[in-house]
């Protein structure tokens, strides 16, 4: 292998398992280097590395909007045994800058397969990098925090790794970064398409529904698949949607969806909004994950970063007015600051993990966003409940469905 040497002492080297020469490597703003097996699109990505606990789901993380400007370190060994297939995708491409993992993907293994993981990747121009000591890696990001990388896969094994930790040390970092602008869609649409069921797979609601407008900050389908089968007719608006664009389809409520990026950032165009739509009525109000962050803001309180986020589908939630303890799937660098909750706004749900923020609501209900996923794709089902709350507040505000 033909490679520049490191300008930094602290500069460390991982090479492959198999005794072949490293044909991808990881390089963090630190100066170490981590050196594996490439797969997927050849090029270089740069972004922060976060790492993801769950042990299902690759795919719909990989195209989960909320992982813009990030790169997807899976601590579960087993990737790419379940192939992909087009029913998976959360949005129509892929949007993580790339993925890493330990093995190799194997295979596919599954009857759903419609193709193998290196090919998708590859058809997308993302990077994969395998046989990564993923347990040292994610050890690293728990301890200093989500660090800014550069990936390379280069088959021919040559590496710039001057070039590499520059491009790490000029990443900027989500803080500050307006990301939903370049998730969101371009223009509204109507979505009716329910949540996956045997043996029919996706069918499309009929009848009548509550209307909702579901304000897109980067919005994965399952969210609005869990939506319509809760219920709600809705129309989907872009992020910068105003408050008129969005009573002008006399809304029954209102939903906020998950996204990346900074929620203050965000904010600047997405709290007015909000502020605006609760001043002048009195409808039913739900956000999940970006859309709880802005919801938060738009109430009054702050967001703050984390060291490195919740990333997975094992993380226990507890819902403080029961105290029930739900398992959820969780997508977040940043979170809500409890202590700058305002009068009139209460905390629901805190983490288990760490006590961090997981929920609010204004006192009388109407208005209340999570941190986690209810729709999970992937994790567990325990918080779908929240949607059929979304819809019971509507009920009782008296939206009686278009």
């Amino acid at each position: 292998m033909t490679a520049r040497a490191a300008p930094s002492d602290q500069a460390l080297a991982s090479a492959p398992g198999d005794g072949l020469r490293p044909t991808a490597c990881i390089a963090l703003a630190d100066g170490q280097i981590f050196y594996g097996k490439g797969f997927g699109a050849a090029g270089v990505a740069v972004g922060e590395l976060c790492f993801n606990t769950a042990m299902t789901g690759y795919q719909e993380i990989m195209t989960d909007p909320s992982y813009a400007g990030q790169i997807v370190t899976f601590t579960f060994p087993h990737v790419g045994n379940v192939g992909v297939n087009p029913e998976d995708d959360e949005t129509a491409d892929p949007v993580a800058a790339g993925m890493v993992v330990k093995w190799d993907p194997t295979e596919p293994s599954s009857w759903r397969a419609a193709g193998t993981l290196s090919d998708w990747l590859a058809r997308r121009g993302r990077i994969g990098i395998g046989q990564i000591d993923t347990r040292r890696l994610t050890r690293a990001i728990r301890l200093q925090g989500a660090p800014h990388v550069a990936i390379s896969h280069a088959p021919d094994g040559d590496f710039d790794l001057d070039d590499l930790l520059g491009r790490a040390r000029a990443f900027p970092g989500l803080v500050g970064m307006d990301l939903a602008r370049e998730v969101t869609c371009a223009q509204s649409y109507r979505w009716d398409e329910m949540r996956w069921a045997w043996p029919e797979g996706y069918v499309r609601r009929a009848g009548l529904g509550h209307r909702v407008v579901a304000v897109d900050y980067g919005a994965k389908r399952n969210i609005l698949r869990c939506l319509a089968s809760a219920g709600c007719d809705v129309t989907v608006l872009p992020a910068t949607a105003t408050a008129e664009e969005v009573l002008a389809h006399r809304p029954e409520g209102l939903f906020l969806s998950n996204g990346p990026g900074d929620p203050a950032a965000t904010g600047e165009y997405a709290v007015p909004m909000i502020r605006e739509v609760l001043e002048r009525t009195r409808i039913p109000v739900f956000g999940i994950c970006l859309g709880h962050q802005m919801l938060a803001l738009a109430l009054g309180a702050r967001t703050i970063k984390m060291n490195h986020g919740h990333h997975g589908a094992n993380h226990p939630v507890k819902e403080l007015s029961t105290g029930k303890v739900e398992v959820t799937s969780m997508n977040h660098g940043f979170t809500v600051d409890s202590q700058t909750l305002p009068k009139g706004v209460v905390e629901t749900h805190v983490s288990l993990f760490d006590g961090s923020n997981c929920g609010i609501a204004t006192e009388d209900g109407r208005v209340f966003s999570v941190q986690h996923h209810p729709e999970a794709s992937p994790g567990p089902q325990d918080s779908f409940y929240l949607f059929e709350r979304f819809v019971a507040s509507m009920e009782a505000a008296g939206g009686g469905g278009s």
